[in-house]
């Protein structure tokens, strides 16, 4: 098991590497623009448009739990999850067909219950081309080992 671990920690590391990365499609280029995009939308709570983005039969996985596209829509309303800021160290995607899987390295802070917590996470997010359009079809938070790696300014009192 730590063997597989070390070899994949080696992998995605190799993989981030400026001279081993391949060059990207414009389809690529499209999806890796429209996730950019929907870390802002999620840090604006911009619902208008992630309501838009989000396949009616989106799933979503957090650390606390899996749902759908409207109680992850109400979630963000709501504010119980603020995705305030996503920092993204790396991302690449895979296109097959009309299915594309992006990978996202990330520092996320957000608010969550009223308390700011960072956390460092793969994100896995599948699209699904459907008449022309992306659209999302899962989102998952997977966290990472590593330690976080933004640094945050402390709270103003």
């Amino acid at each position: 098991m730590a063997l597989c671990l070390a070899g994949l920690q080696m992998a995605i590391a190799q993989a981030n590497l400026p001279g081993a990365q391949k060059s990207t499609s414009a389809e690529e280029q499209e999806v890796l623009t429209l996730s950019k995009n929907k870390w802002g939308w999620m840090a604006d709570k911009n619902t208008d448009q992630l309501n838009g983005l989000f396949d009616d039969k989106c799933v979503f996985v957090h650390m606390g739990g899996s749902w759908g596209k409207t109680q992850e829509l109400n979630t963000i309303k709501g504010g119980m999850i603020w995705y305030k800021k996503a920092e993204v160290y790396g991302a690449s995607v895979n296109v097959f067909g009309n299915t594309a899987i992006l990978l996202n390295d990330i520092d996320l802070v957000a608010v969550v219950g009223g308390n700011e917590v960072v956390h460092s996470f793969m994100v896995t997010e599948v699209y699904l081309k459907q008449d022309g359009k992306w659209k999302m079809g899962s989102l998952t938070f997977s966290q990472l080992m590593r330690p976080v790696k933004l640094k945050i300014d402390a709270p103003k009192n």
